[in-house]
């Protein structure tokens, strides 16, 4: 396993990124704060670029590689997000991206990732399909492989995203985060941690693709098998390094449902005017839904992305 990153390593990622990333805003709704009973501040990755808090991570990895390694480009698998956050981080450093992508991935994510001039190999919505896949691609092109969450630089580079949301919003008493391999939890865990100690990070997961919340209580990392959720961004399963984060800041985790993940994102369409995908609405769905009960407090959620496929809406129009 390869080292934690440390507090460090997010400062230095944010000073790396800086010229690229946008710094998000936070946003504040009135009539989401009533159904939920806490004071929310929500953290808008669904603005940065690529539409998602993942060009972070991307952007740090891709910026901190040496010159030669970076002439020979950079590969990763994805379901979408990391793929088109590290597809424009290369562009940004003219070289090459090659994604490996399942057939299953959301068509908005595909067109993007194509559109950041990534090279796009398609193969079996698996981890295994995935993982040969990309073998191949590296054996072939010598690319450096950036993993989607189980890297130092990539979570170092999501937990910036936190440490933007603290340094605008003090005395915050938790955050509440997506999860899905992990690199956005952890990294949000190791910010919070270091500048505001007293805040609580709070992971949530969907119910049926819970591995994270089973493997925090069980001790030991389990597999997600192949979860289905909505949630596309959150199928995956911990990886080793945020797994040993996530307990190392015993971070707790919840589950919510399919249906409270819908209502949850299409509260904030309605109510915040921002688009969310469902992976974002996780977070909300936890405080709309009561998986997490904080009335009263002041409460960071982080709106981790928004690349909807508009074509494929996960819920019926309302009748008339």
């Amino acid at each position: 396993m390869s080292c934690l990153p440390t507090f460090a390593d997010v400062e230095r990622a944010a000073a790396r990124i800086g010229p690229f990333a946008h710094r998000t805003p936070v946003w504040t709704c009135a009539s989401l704060d009533r159904l939920s009973g806490a004071r929310l501040f929500f953290k808008c990755e669904n603005l940065q670029k690529a539409g998602a808090f993942k060009f972070r991570g991307a952007c740090n990895a891709v910026m901190a590689l040496p010159e030669a390694e970076a002439r020979r480009g950079v590969a990763t698998h994805s379901s979408g997000n990391h793929a088109a956050a590290l597809a424009l981080a290369a562009r940004l450093r003219g070289i090459a991206a090659h994604v490996v992508m399942p057939a299953s991935a959301p068509a908005v994510k595909k067109a993007a990732v194509a559109a950041y001039g990534g090279r796009i190999v398609f193969c079996a919505p698996t981890l295994e399909a995935r993982e040969e896949t990309l073998a191949r691609v590296v054996a072939e092109t010598g690319a450096t492989f950036v993993h989607p969450y189980n890297d130092p630089l990539v979570i170092a580079g999501q937990g910036t995203a936190a440490l933007e949301l603290c340094q605008e919003v003090p005395h915050l008493d938790a955050v509440l985060v997506p999860v899905g391999g992990g690199g956005l939890a952890s990294g949000t865990a190791l910010a919070v941690a270091a500048v505001s100690p007293q805040t609580q990070v709070i992971g949530v997961e969907p119910a049926t693709a819970d591995d994270a919340c089973r493997a925090l209580q069980a001790g030991k990392l389990l597999p997600a098998g192949n979860p289905r959720t909505v949630a596309d961004g959150l199928r995956t399963a911990l990886g080793e390094l945020t797994f040993a984060l996530l307990r190392q800041h015993a971070v707790a985790v919840v589950t919510v449902s399919e249906a409270a993940i819908v209502d949850a994102m299409r509260h904030v369409w309605e109510r915040l005017k921002l688009i969310i995908e469902p992976s974002a609405a996780v977070a909300v769905a936890a405080l709309l839904a009561g998986a997490v009960y904080l009335p009263g407090r002041r409460v960071g959620v982080i709106l981790s992305g928004g690349n909807v496929d508009l074509d494929r809406l996960p819920w019926p129009p309302r009748p008339a």
